[in-house]
């Protein structure tokens, strides 16, 4: 498993990212460790969770899977240093997570010493905020219209964001950060950020993890082309678009357990007819070439140009065992000239 510098930071991550949201709603705590387990087998050295899973959310599991994998590395001590451990600050629109509050310095120290609490660890190699405090175009927000961005203070944001770099230094100092990023953010919002911390002598945003898929596309070019310019490491989170381009939901279907037949605190914002046609029609690409859909979608994801490391995701070990080996998958230019046009008929589905 190829690794790779994370940003402007000294740390070195594996292409493919464990992602744990799952764990405590879809898995139980059995099923986390083997999958860590399992990922460590094959070289992948980076997981990345939040305060706020599993997901769905629930007041119930907060914090759950920051306790899975805490007991983990509990049971296995020596294996931290082999781990680029991450996690995330939830933010407005949490009830049970202080009290729906944004993110602002008191919540990241606080939130900071949950996580590591639960986790059972000194430090967190790379934390994020999981949403910024502003609207922002995620979670299916990105269509024309959906907000105004002049209703935004960009004064106020400028100070919410000095407030919340100068935290992650206190805690950086401390030692129970290693280095910092940001998650469903903007060119904007990424670019604010970096400013700040030139001019303030604080911590640099390294990261930046966002939702990008074959259904999911807002972000090529212009925030990879931030991140690339400015050396700050792109991480796609859902790159099969919430499982729907593991082939699951086609022709109608709806499995058992699976997110679309889960209440969403967004809503299943991703089944939409434009989006099942595009999966078909990726579908169709991915059989003629002798591919699984996810092998295709994912291979897609992992060699496009301005990724560092793709996060993924798994309900049963099959699943994980086709995303981890989907990495040695490489598409020829027959293969992603065929995508492209489904692309381009299909560029916003959802």
């Amino acid at each position: 498993m190829k690794k790779v510098k994370l940003g402007s930071s000294d740390l070195q991550v594996s292409a493919v990212c464990l992602g744990t949201m799952t764990w405590g709603e879809q898995n139980t705590e059995a099923e986390a460790h083997e999958q860590i387990d399992y990922a460590l087998d094959q070289d992948i050295n980076f997981i990345d969770t939040a305060e706020m899973y599993s997901v769905p959310p629930r007041e119930e599991t907060y914090g759950l899977t920051e306790t899975y994998i805490g007991n983990w590395l509990a049971k296995n001590k020596a294996r931290r240093e082999d781990i680029v451990l991450a996690s995330k600050i939830g933010g407005f629109g949490v009830p049970w997570v202080r009290d729906s509050a944004g993110i602002d310095g008191a919540a990241i120290k606080k939130a900071v010493d949950g996580s590591l609490k639960r986790l059972q660890t000194d430090y967190l190699d790379l934390y994020q905020l999981h949403w910024p405090n502003r609207p922002a175009p995620k979670f299916s927000n990105h269509w024309p219209g959906t907000y105004k961005h002049s209703d935004i203070d960009a004064e106020q944001e400028r100070d919410q964001h000095l407030d919340i770099l100068s935290a992650l230094g206190e805690c950086q100092k401390a030692g129970k950060i290693r280095e910092c990023g940001v998650s469903n953010d903007t060119p904007w919002g990424v670019n604010l950020y970096l400013q700040l911390a030139e001019k303030h002598d604080l911590p640099k945003m390294v990261s930046v993890q966002n939702e990008f898929s074959l259904l999911q596309l807002t972000d090529a070019p212009h925030l990879m082309e931030t991140c690339v310019l400015s050396d700050v490491a792109y991480l796609p989170w859902s790159p099969l678009a919430g499982g729907a381009l593991s082939g699951k939901y086609r022709n109608g279907a709806k499995p058992e357990g699976c997110r679309w037949t889960m209440q969403q605190r967004n809503g299943i914002f991703r089944d939409t007819s434009q989006s099942h046609e595009a999966i078909e029609a990726y579908y169709q690409v991915a059989s003629a070439h002798d591919l699984s859909l996810a092998e295709l979608s994912l291979a897609w994801v992992y060699q496009f140009d301005g990724v560092t490391s793709t996060i993924i995701g798994a309900t049963s070990m099959d699943n994980l065992k086709e995303n981890i080996g989907a990495y040695s998958k490489v598409l020829d230019a027959t293969v992603l000239a065929e995508v492209d046009s489904v692309m381009r008929r299909y560029p916003v589905p959802f």
